[in-house]
């Protein structure tokens, strides 16, 4: 969160707009999968100088970089930027212009990667705290959906939760037709598909070709959200570094990273897995990217997703205090007894809630629906039912959320209630939202 960077004379929007762009299913459906000498292909040839032009236009900087086996994570000044060969994220927060980068993005594309055309894009936000200090066309929900739908004429909007509450926003594509079509970038007809019913189409990690070795779930398309407001003052006073970065000689980003490391969030999942990079905002505010390779052979083959991310973002001034935390990584839903494994979805919550300890949070976690349908059609549990469970049973507990080393000063309960639960289906994925409050 860059107060620096930002209009200080009024307050600031933590609340983050969200661009995913797909441009294949997966890597191995990329032109050069197989030509690659130093294993980047696709989008990760792209230059840093050339992504920064673009990020000129959406109004923020790289702040820092770290490249890992599959996928490269940029800081930015105002939240993150992942670039996968085949996908982009680009996660901005306060009034930066998301969306007015997408056709830059697309040009970049299709002259560094040779990817003429896109193959599924996501837009998504929670509501804004303050809508009237957005600029261009996030002034409002229906000028965004207007400025997507020139680009993508087949595209869905949606308004997941209350329209008067706690809400989250979502635009969505169906695969493209034909992926080596043309879309020119700034053309008002790109190559799209119909939104075909749920159920009819395939989306990108539905399949993971040749590993049978992993968990069902590991082979779906997974993201996990955390959006949280009206956080504690124990949690807004760990990052207000007013006094405390003057001391730190290293800078920023040492500063946020022993900051990371003495509340937990470094502890978020195992140590060996994990590539951490943060920073910390003067007077206050904190970012961090983290790469997890949560499988061994990671980058070794295009077909085989093995590294994921998370990345957090803290506004935390009293009045609009917010923290966000997001995560690709696929996660068990039961518990293991190994201290090395990755943490299941009951577990990660608590210990990212108990962190930054909000009065009210949402949850959303978006999933690929091919396991879903099939879990029903067994008369078994989908995967959303499965977060759903999570959801509550991480929050609505006699047992409070205290015990995981590092966190609190014992005095955060941890007691919610929920506010809204919704599950909804949209083509080849799934979603489950739910809201929370602190109980008084």
């Amino acid at each position: 969160m860059d107060i620096d960077t930002q209009d200080q004379s009024g307050p600031f929007e933590g609340a983050e707009k969200l661009l995913e762009v797909w441009f294949a299913p997966s890597p191995a459906h990329l032109p050069d999968a197989s030509s690659s000498a130093d294993g980047k292909i696709g989008l990760r040839k792209v230059p840093r100088a050339v992504w920064e032009e673009m990020l000129d236009i959406v109004k923020c900087k790289i702040l820092s970089a770290v490249e890992g086996a599959e996928m490269d994570a940029y800081l930015l000044s105002e939240s993150s930027f992942f670039v996968s060969p085949h996908r982009l994220i680009l996660k901005t927060c306060g009034t930066t212009l998301n969306l007015l980068g997408l056709p830059r993005i697309l040009e970049i594309a299709r002259a560094h990667a040779a990817l003429p055309s896109v193959y599924r894009c996501f837009y998504s936000r929670k509501a804004f705290m303050f809508p009237e200090r957005q600029h261009g066309p996030h002034r409002d929900w229906r000028a965004e959906v207007e400025y997507l739908d020139h680009i993508f004429p087949n595209g869905a909007a949606y308004t997941v939760g209350k329209v008067n509450g706690d809400h989250w926003l979502l635009y969505i594509t169906g695969p493209g037709e034909d992926l080596l079509g043309t879309t020119a970038p700034n053309s008002p007809t790109p190559r799209l598909a119909m939104l075909p019913p749920v159920g009819e189409i395939e989306g990108p990690g539905f399949e993971v070709p040749g590993t049978p070795d992993l968990p069902d779930y590991a082979k779906q398309d997974y993201t996990i959200e955390i959006l949280m407001s009206n956080l504690s003052p124990t949690a807004r006073a760990r990052f207000d570094h007013a006094s405390s970065l003057d001391a730190v000689d290293a800078g920023p980003s040492q500063h946020a990273l022993e900051l990371s490391s003495s509340i937990g969030i470094s502890d978020l999942f195992p140590a060996h897995i994990t590539t951490l990079d943060a920073y910390s905002f003067t007077p206050c505010g904190y970012s961090s990217n983290a790469l997890l390779k949560w499988r061994d052979d990671a980058g070794t083959d295009p077909s085989r997703s093995g590294e994921g991310y998370y990345t957090i973002h803290v506004t935390p001034e009293e009045g609009w205090s917010y923290a966000s935390f997001e995560c690709n990584v696929p996660l068990p839903t039961t518990p293991s007894t190994e201290a090395t494994s990755i943490p299941d979805l009951k577990t990660l919550i608590r210990r990212v809630v108990n962190i930054f300890q909000p009065g009210r949070l949402t949850l959303t976690l978006f999933i690929s629906s091919e396991d879903n349908a099939n879990a029903e059609e067994e008369g078994g549990e989908s995967a959303v039912e499965a977060a759903q469970r999570a959801f509550k049973t991480a929050l609505i507990s006699h047992k409070s959320i205290n015990g995981y080393s590092g966190q609190t000063d014992g005095s955060f309960s941890g007691r919610y209630k929920r506010t809204d639960k919704i599950n909804y289906e949209f083509g080849g994925y799934d979603l489950a939202f739910a809201t929370f409050e602190l109980r008084a």
